[in-house]
């Protein structure tokens, strides 16, 4: 054993680090180098042929991985183990079954004009995004090199596209023609944007470019839309799929069937309370939207301060000096009446339950300014195994903070977060039923509708089908926000009780310290570190 000080992302310091536990972090490295493919005409890969030549190199990385002896190691060098292993099953798993290279048009986008508020994008992407929002304008040397590189490969990555669409999948394929017609606006802005920022003369390429990823663009949404009669199977994976991949790639260790039982409880439980608290608070008058931008104005900085205040006057988070810009940068924008969809509903009304889920940001904040240094952890894990931990503790910690008194001068603001995980918990037992081929996309969104309280869902068409399209490509997503807040909220129980049993106190703000510092990985092997210690 050498003799090397090892610090851990939840601040146990060991004094010894196992001799094979570097072998892990050279894997990690193998393996993050081998899961980007190989370029084809200068845009990554995802022929057939690619994926039957890289298959005997893949089956060489998890045989070197079960290979490492974990013996005696402590929990959390285990848990970067089981990380590495996750996602080996999940490259695994997109190869066998999800293949969204094959079924799914929307993984052929490229442009994202918006930072996520979660580690990574949302649902399958490819490895060849052109990150819009990171760039400075007007763009200027490697940036502007980098720009042209990422717009040029456009063009040869959506004719790859055409010959590896080879699926049946009719709802995924139905919905993701508007993704790529989304990418035909984007690629509008951006060449707006070189028009209007950078020298004519001097970036011709740049703005040849992006005419050619135009042209592109379009010639693929018409092949995709004269292909979409010819498609007529399901686009779920079924049940016994969904269950291996929430316990063998998100680490969710809950069956399909049992997801089903849960969401249908919250969702029960979300109506039951909502009514309790509507004849708790009938004396009351209701809460009045802001109906003109001066009143959101004034409405959402009122919003910011009273989130901030109550956090550091409870005591109920280590409070960081980057976490208030962060809310401030997502305050959201006045929507007038007749176009709010359903956030941008309780957004008007009291803006703290939604910015309750804006925990995300902070989140974000964090991995910005104070990254993790051990590689394993320093960036999101693949294939959106961060969903159960970010999405879950959005969720559940706008019930907390309710809990905790957030909205003690403000009883009908508790309404807003029932009628929030109420959605929540209707738009994914939806999802549940579409990946189980037991409904069409379109049906599920039904269920979304309808068991969303008040109507709030009905106003939105393009909200609901973002919604149900996304949970359609990436399995577990569309529950995660539920059973993520559950297994949270198991968690808090069990480490309450350990803690007793030591005869320690409970306190929320030390729960949610130890919990952030573990990193954006699945709650799971949260667990693990957080009860071993």
């Amino acid at each position: 054993m050498r003799k090397i000080t090892f610090i851990l992302i939840l601040g146990f310091v060991f004094g010894q680090t196992p001799d094979n536990y570097e072998d892990l972090q050279t894997l990690f490295k193998d393996w993050r180098a081998f899961e980007s493919p190989p370029l084809l005409n200068g845009a990554p890969d995802y022929t057939k042929r690619q994926f039957k030549k890289r298959q005997r190199p893949f089956k060489a990385l998890q045989k070197r991985l079960a290979k490492i002896d974990t013996t005696g190691w402590p929990v959390s060098m285990q848990v970067d183990w089981q990380i590495v292993e996750a996602e080996m099953n999940g490259y695994d798993f997109n190869r066998r079954v999800l293949k969204s290279w094959e079924r799914d048009p929307a993984f052929y986008q490229t442009v994202w004009m918006y930072q996520s508020d979660v580690p990574a994008h949302e649902g399958p992407t490819n490895h060849a995004l052109l990150e819009y929002w990171q760039y400075e304008w007007p763009l200027t040397g490697k940036s502007k090199s980098k720009f042209l590189q990422e717009l040029e490969l456009i063009p040869a990555f959506l004719e790859q596209a055409k010959s590896n669409l080879t699926g049946n999948a009719k709802d995924l394929w139905v919905a993701g023609i508007n993704d790529i017609r989304s990418q035909g606006e984007s690629l509008k802005t951006i060449e707006q944007q070189l028009l209007k920022h950078q020298d004519r003369r001097a970036d011709e390429k740049l703005l040849a470019a992006a005419g050619k990823a135009q042209v592109a663009n379009e010639a693929f949404i018409q092949w995709l839309k004269g292909e979409a009669p010819k498609k007529t199977g399901p686009s779920g994976i079924g049940k016994d799929n969904y269950t291996w991949y929430q316990k063998n790639v998100h680490r969710v260790p809950i069956t399909w069937e049992e997801e089903v039982q849960l969401l249908q409880r919250e969702l029960d439980r979300a109506w039951s309370s909502l009514k309790l608290e509507e004849e708790r608070n009938k004396n009351l008058p209701p809460l009045k939207a802001a109906d003109t931008p001066e009143e959101f104005a004034e409405l959402t900085e009122k919003g910011v301060q009273r989130m901030m205040r109550f956090l550091k006057e409870n005591d109920i988070m280590v409070i960081k000096d980057n976490m208030e810009p962060a809310l401030r940068e997502h305050m959201g924008k006045y929507v007038p009446k007749d176009k709010r969809n359903f956030f941008s509903i309780g957004l008007h009304m009291d803006p703290l339950p939604l910015y309750s889920h804006f925990y995300h940001w902070f989140d974000l904040a964090e991995v910005r300014d104070n990254p993790n240094p051990n590689p394993i952890r320093h960036g999101p894990p693949l294939y959106n195994m961060y969903d159960s931990k970010s999405e879950g503790i959005a969720t559940a910690v706008e019930e907390m903070f309710m809990h905790a008194g957030l909205y003690n001068d403000s009883p009908r603001s508790r309404e807003i977060v029932w009628i929030m995980l109420a959605q929540r918990a209707a738009r994914g037992l939806g999802s549940l039923y579409a990946h189980a081929n037991m409904m069409t996309m379109a049906e599920a969104g039904q269920v979304h509708v309808k068991w969303t309280p008040r109507g709030w869902m009905e106003r939105e068409p393009h909200l609901l089908q973002f919604e149900q399209h996304l949970y359609l490509r990436q399995p577990g997503y569309g529950t995660c926000y539920i059973t993520g807040k559950y297994l949270i909220e198991n968690l808090m129980a069990q480490y309450a009780e350990k803690l007793e049993t030591e005869g320690k106190p409970f306190t929320l703000k030390e729960f949610l310290d130890r919990f952030n510092r573990a990193g954006h990985i699945p709650v799971e092997l949260v667990r693990q570190e957080m009860m071993a210690n």
